[in-house]
């Protein structure tokens, strides 16, 4: 099923996804890897506040490239997901995070967190990072500038192109999609 998300968006809209359903993603959100989450963890762990409001916002773990002249930003696709699952649990826990982009699959402890605070795993297609950089209409850093690529962008995105990976309930189209569509199935 297609869905089209306006960001920020609410629970329900959130729970409406089901793990394999399409959606085009349209507002803003914000980019973050794995530098920038250690110091988003480091202000949560000393009781201080998130330079950026997650509330209901989506992170995109991408580090895009320059822009070329009339562009907003250069290529952007998706950075592996798993070099930031030891920070996902708590950033997720402490911010009201309703959706997270990159891709591959989780580990068990992210996959809890997405259930117990309503948040939805989507994966973008990794190698089309050109392509989906079409779909960013404007992009400037945030925080962290010293991080270069890996700063926090705040990126205006329009139908940006996405698949719900990872829902609400837990269901995982990493371990059951490959049964459904005859390939070989990945242990949890």
């Amino acid at each position: 099923m297609m869905h089209s998300l306006r960001i920020p968006v609410d629970a329900s809209q959130i729970v409406s996804l089901a793990s394999g359903d399409q959606v085009l993603i349209t507002g803003r959100l914000y980019t973050a890897r794995d530098a920038a989450h250690q110091r988003l963890i480091d202000l949560i762990d000393s009781n201080k506040p998130l330079p950026v409001d997650l509330a209901g916002q989506f992170l995109y773990y991408t580090g895009p490239t320059p822009p070329r002249p009339g562009m907003a930003i250069g290529s952007a696709g998706p950075t592996t997901s798993s070099r930031m699952d030891r920070y996902t649990p708590k950033l997720i826990a402490e911010s009201g995070l309703r959706g997270i982009i990159g891709k591959g699959n989780r580990e068990t402890a992210v996959i809890e967190a997405l259930k117990r605070h309503g948040c939805v795993y989507f994966a973008a297609t990794g190698g089309a990072g050109a392509l989906l950089g079409k779909h960013i209409t404007e992009a400037r850093v945030v925080c962290y500038e010293d991080l270069g690529p890996e700063a926090i962008y705040e990126l205006n995105v329009v139908d940006f192109p996405a698949v719900v990976a990872i829902d609400v309930r837990g269901r995982n189209i990493y371990v059951d999609g490959p049964g459904e569509w005859g390939g070989r199935k990945q242990e949890k």
